[in-house]
């Protein structure tokens, strides 16, 4: 990948159109089986949990801020111009002074802008945390969001901002196609979409694909809990050309092992393996496309 002249080593993304699917396990194994040092950004910032199973013992942590309007009362005249322009309600105008509500604020600036007295200045509000330890070969950047914030892609980009460009990635993202995953995988150079052959697995990995291909970004998939196929899974990714890099038998070790935290490619070899033919595959699949690990 080259931006501006600078040649960037690839980052990929594992994404799933719905929870469940074992994307946070896919990631982690492939990460594990690498076969290089590697990047391992954990961009679900409302659950992280990878360093549950990295276990990096000193994780070097720095604040995700925002800038939010703060309100000199002696200057404020309660006009009232603040709270027409914010659109989400951040501040409002009560009788003689304007109230701000952190948890609702977006940072555009828009009301200290419009303030006609200059009562609204802005400062840094704290809206999570970045994370950056290692484990082996695997560096960890985790997100995690403050509790009761909602705005997550903020968090996710201060996560990719500790992304060093030299070393390939492997980004966690959240479930689902909201925001959150379109803030992951942008400026990605590949996806991995996890799924189940189920109802409920097909139709959600049609979204994450449809998703993937708005952003012009290059996907497989893999299948977890791979069975029988009464949904017609396999039919799909054939017909949208959609290469199966990996089918996970439904296994009860695999759930046996993860239950404790530890890693498959770890703990059982025949794994091990699969997940390093993975890295092989996605080489090839990434030259096919035009960027390399």
């Amino acid at each position: 990948m080259t931006v501006k002249g600078i040649k960037k080593a690839v980052r990929i993304a594992v994404a799933s159109g719905k929870g469940g699917t074992g994307k946070t396990m896919v990631s982690l194994n492939l990460a594990a089986m690498f076969g290089r040092p590697v990047q391992l950004a954990d961009c679900d910032v409302e659950e992280p949990n990878i360093n549950l199973f990295l276990r990096c013992a000193q994780l070097e942590k720095s604040d995700v801020t925002m800038q939010i309007p703060e309100v000199d009362a002696s200057r404020c005249t309660g006009c009232g111009a603040c709270g027409e322009i914010c659109q989400f309600h951040g501040i409002v105008s009560l009788g003689a002074r304007a109230l701000v509500f952190p948890e609702l604020c977006h940072g555009c600036g828009g009301c200290m802008r419009t303030c006609p007295s200059g009562a609204i200045t802005e400062r840094p509000h704290s809206i999570g945390q970045v994370a950056v330890g290692q484990q082996g070969h695997v560096r960890l950047v985790e997100g995690r969001l403050e509790v009761g914030v909602s705005l997550v892609p903020p968090v996710i980009r201060a996560v990719r901002e500790q992304l060093l460009d030299d070393m390939p990635a492997i980004l966690d993202a959240p479930p689902g196609t909201s925001c959150p995953v379109v803030a992951t995988l942008r400026e990605s150079d590949y996806v991995l979409l996890v799924t189940d052959p189920t109802p409920f697995g097909l139709h959600d990995l049609k979204l994450a694909v449809a998703t993937a291909r708005q952003l012009d970004l290059p996907c497989a998939v893999i299948v977890n809990r791979a069975g029988e196929d009464q949904v017609g899974l396999y039919h799909y990714c054939r017909t949208e050309k959609l290469p199966v890099l990996l089918s996970l038998p439904d296994d009860r070790q695999i759930a046996e092992v993860t239950s404790r935290g530890d890693l498959i490619a770890h703990a059982l070899p025949e794994y091990g393996l699969m997940f390093a033919e993975l890295a092989e595959k996605l080489k090839l699949e990434l030259r096919a496309s035009g960027g390399l690990l």
